[in-house]
């Protein structure tokens, strides 16, 4: 079974950078696109960026472009994902996930293993 482990949340004072790191248990690892989402509360869980199996593609969404950067290093089996300039509507519980998928669309692809999730809340 494929484990999934973030860690790095945390408090975090507006306008300031932090950055998580999702950890991966398979063998497979350098296989596997990976994703990062998140769910504020009180609200649906949305995508927030991944990462290409060969990590020479990436994709964000809209409010993350130009603020967070996706990266892998895949000798550790590890992922990461570096948020600056956060901002209080930041603020929700961070999940990472895995899918073994060789497209260009995986900001929408279903993925198959997911983290149990780590919270940053962005506040004063």
């Amino acid at each position: 079974q494929t484990q999934l482990v973030e860690s790095g949340g945390g408090l975090v004072q507006p306008g300031g950078s932090h950055r998580l790191s999702c950890a991966g248990s398979s063998s497979l690892w350098r296989y596997y696109t990976i994703g990062w989402f998140r769910q504020a509360p009180g609200k649906e869980r949305e995508v927030v960026s991944c990462i290409s199996r060969s990590h020479d593609n990436t994709l964000y969404a809209e409010f993350a472009k130009g603020r967070f950067t996706i990266s892998r290093d895949n000798t550790k089996n590890t992922a990461y994902l570096q948020m600056n300039s956060l901002k209080p509507e930041d603020t929700a519980v961070y999940y990472c996930a895995a899918v073994d998928y060789t497209g260009r669309g995986c900001l929408t692809v279903e993925y198959d293993y997911w983290g149990q999730g780590t919270q940053v809340t962005v506040s004063s």
